[in-house]
Formats: C-alpha cells, structure tokens, sequence
C-alpha cells in the first residue's frame, strides 16, 4: 500500500491542480498528505548591474502532512524546496519541520521554520514582486526562515479566547541575522525570541508585537586590536518589532515597524542601530473574470550609531527607501499575473545605495567612488501559477 501512494498521488498533481491552492492527496485513518507548488516566471527590469535587476524565475514544491495519535494528540511535519531558475540559480531547502500538536495546549515543532518575528513582518511582506525588506535583514533576529530552531505556538490561548494568540522560539545555531563585529565574521550560535497577536473581536483588525535577541555577550573587550581577537564570542543583537493590519471588505492596510541594536565586543567602537517601518495599502476588485488588487506601498530602513572609519558626512543612513506601486491580477486561486514599479529614493550617499552587505561591506569600503546602481528605480513583471 505504501508503495501505492506515489502512484495514486503523481496523476492527483497534473488532474486536480485546478481545484484549490493545494491538493490533498492522501486522507484515511486519521492520516492525511497534502502538496503544493508553485512556479514563478518573473524578471526585474532596471540598469544593468543593478542587484536586483534580471530573471526572477523559480519554482517551488512542498509537502503536508499531519497523523492523529490520540483524540487531543496530532504529529505532523512540513517540507518545501525551491529551485531558482534565473540569474541565481541557487536551490533551497525553505522548510523542513516535524511536531506534535496538543489542542488547547499548543504546538510544539522542531527545525527548518519561519523566524519567531516573521509573524510581524509578514504584515506587510504581501507586495506582488518585491517587499519583505524587514524579513529578508541580516541586521535583524530571527525574522526570516532560520534553520535549528524549536517552536512553541499557542493560537487560541489554551481555549480562552481564538483572539488570542503568542509563541516562543529558540534557535540553536540557526538565527538569521549576521550578528558580528563588522570586521570579521562572526555569527551567533543561539536566540531566541516571542511574540503575541490580537485579533481585536470581528472588526478585522490584528495588533502584535515581538522581540527576539542572540545569545552574546554583553561583556566589552578592553583591547581594540582587531586583528587579535579571538572572534569567539561575538556581540549581542536585540531585535523588537510592532505591527498593524486591517484585512476587511476587500481593503488590506498593514503598517510594521522594527528596531534591531547591535552591541560589539569592543569597547565604545561599532555599535549599530538599524530602524524601519513599512506601510502598504492594497484593494480587491471582484471583476467579472478574476480578481484586481493594486498595490501600495512606502518602505524605509536606515541606520544609526555605525563608526564607518570615515567623516560621517560621506555617507547617508538609509538601507532601503522607496515607493511601491503595484497591482496582482488573479484569474484564478491557481493562475495570475503580477506589476510592481519600485520608486527608488536612494540618494548615492546612502548607504543601502551601495549594494554592499554586512558580509562585504568592509572588503569594499575603499572604493566609495565605484558604480552605485543602487540607486535606479525597478520594474517587475511576472506569471504565477500554484496550486
């Protein structure tokens, strides 16, 4: 019988897609599998050199599952792999967990899985190409997919109220950030964060708010010899985040905002401070076929506090500001196409104009007169078909 299950599931794929956005394929004796996939074929069009322009193609597939152990005692795991088919071409592993769910008493799962504070920043990370700026920020704790991480949720608060709900997450060796002395790397092997929502009663309003922190020290080298440190206990980074969002009568506004410090193992010399906040308005048109929802959106990050080895006049704060305006047309729950112009309001000064990264910046800090394309505005079109 096990060995039947690909066979019934494979022609399920290619005969049920058009049904919903995922297929169950397997149901009986209180076991069930679901899949789900998805392809985009998508390009970002801008100046060339620019990071973000060129193809954007990527497929993904995944898996479901869950087993009922006892009447109030449910095991169940998740895998999902992407493949990128564009100028990356790099394959990941974005989920892969397994856990027990308890009811009333909450969940517990260990492994690949969603940053403790992604269930902020996902407010606002829902634009049709781009976003996800605050999740996708290696300046931040344990706000995007991390690897080695346990994760208790609880979405009902122990059967008191389906309003309520909060988690708690530690990572061992696996939070997301790149949480070092900006000399040499030196990630964080632990954090561990939590967060809280409120569904305000039937008024489709959600507020919710979480913090998360790595596990490093907050003792000071009294030596500023850099090349000599030992690197093995690297600074402490503290990340807090808030956010809002309305989801009602086809309109959607969500507005998040995130501080994350970083405090360095030497004394009075690189200690950071990163800030942001995004806004987005969206819409949803019933049209006779389909589904219109523009988009919009203002995103802005920058940085504070940072000793850059140069006359600070030089540089300019912001990581990321721009204005999005966007539109996704769905023709379906399984096929739709997508718009989103990226007004980009980075000035060459900026800091985020640079393309640099927390991993590169200083292998190329020298050459500040270099080419920062960083600065252009962007365009992205694509098709997305999932099921």
């Amino acid at each position: 019988m096990k060995r039947n299950l690909l066979a019934i599931a494979i022609p399920a794929l290619l005969v049920a897609a058009g049904a919903n956005a995922s297929i169950e394929v397997w149901n009986k004796d209180g076991n069930k599998v679901d899949f789900n996939g998805r392809v985009k074929a998508a390009n970002n069009i801008t100046n060339r050199g620019n990071t973000e322009e060129g193809d954007d193609t990527s497929a993904r597939f995944g898996m479901s599952g869950q087993t009922q152990i006892t009447d109030s005692i449910t095991g169940y795991g998740r895998w999902e792999y992407e493949a990128k088919a564009g100028k990356d071409s790099k394959n990941e592993v974005r989920y892969a967990f397994a856990g027990l769910n308890f009811g009333d008493l909450g969940s517990f799962d260990y492994g690949r899985n969603d940053g403790v504070l992604k269930t902020i920043t996902a407010y606002t990370d829902v634009l049709p190409q781009f976003g996800g700026d605050a999740g996708n920020n290696a300046w931040n704790v344990l706000t995007e997919r991390t690897k080695a991480v346990a994760t208790y949720r609880n979405n009902n608060f122990f059967g008191l109220s389906d309003d309520l709900s909060f988690a708690i997450q530690y990572a061992d060796n696996g939070d997301n950030s790149a949480t070092k002395d900006r000399v040499k790397e030196s990630k964080t092997k632990e954090a561990y964060g939590a967060v809280a929502q409120w569904k305000i009663f039937d008024t489709g309003l959600t507020v919710g708010g979480g913090y998360a922190q790595t596990a490093g020290s907050n003792s000071r080298s009294d030596s500023n010899d850099y090349d000599s440190w030992a690197f093995e206990a690297p600074g402490k980074t503290k990340t807090w985040a808030t956010g809002i969002k309305y989801d009602n009568y086809n309109l959607y506004l969500a507005a998040s905002y995130f501080q994350s410090k970083h405090k360095s193992q030497f004394k009075d010399v690189y200690d950071d401070k990163t800030k942001g906040f995004e806004l987005v308005a969206q819409y949803g048109f019933d049209l006779e076929v389909g589904r219109l929802t523009p988009s919009l959106a203002y995103v802005q990050h920058k940085v504070s506090g940072r000793n850059f080895h140069h006359n600070d006049d030089d540089f300019g704060r912001n990581l990321v500001k721009y204005v999005s305006l966007g539109a996704e047309y769905a023709v379906n729950k399984n096929f739709s196409a997508i718009v989103e112009y990226k007004f980009n309001l980075l000035k060459k000064k900026d800091i985020g104009a640079e393309n640099f990264t927390t991993d590169s910046y200083y292998d190329k800090h020298e050459d500040h007169n270099a080419s920062k394309p960083g600065t252009k505005d962007v365009l992205g079109v694509g098709l997305i078909y999932q099921f």
